[in-house]
């Protein structure tokens, strides 16, 4: 069974739409210093930029059979412990006071909830993996289920 996070991500949006209205207000500062030309280039300039760090920051998030790919990591599910579903408060605290320095991280800012998945593989030093999703407990279940 293969999982995927559709990418569809509403919190995405809401950060686009905010990037974009700030871009905007940028624009209409720049218009009103140095006219609609520079206005015009800003803008066009500012937007292929938020289009490009959009695609370049994805986080897509894959299970299948054998193993677990966030982004490009990826870790066989034969060395997955205890996988545990976050919700906001739990995750907060997992993110800040109670953040292990050699842990894996992969957080959006805009999702609040997540998943933790301990680390058996005594070569390996990170004890966890912490990821948030807006759709945790899928992930979760499909992380079990294997």
């Amino acid at each position: 069974m293969t999982y995927a996070i559709p990418r569809s991500d509403p919190y995405a949006t809401m950060a686009t739409r905010t990037y974009l209205l700030l871009f905007s207000l940028l624009c209409s500062l720049s218009m009103g210093c140095l006219g609609n030309s520079a206005a015009l280039v800003t803008f066009l300039a500012l937007s292929a930029l938020l289009v490009l760090i959009s695609i370049r920051t994805r986080l897509i998030i894959q299970v299948d059979h054998s193993e677990l790919m966030v982004g490009r990591a990826h870790i066989e599910l034969k060395y997955i412990g205890e996988v545990t579903e976050l919700d906001t408060a739990a995750m907060k605290t997992l993110r800040s006071r109670d953040a292990n320095p050699m842990a894996f991280l992969a957080f959006r800012f805009w999702s609040s909830t997540g998943v933790k998945v301990e680390v058996n593989d005594e070569r390996d030093e990170t004890p966890y993996w912490l990821i948030t999703s807006n759709k945790a407990n899928q992930l979760a279940k499909a992380l079990k289920e294997n």
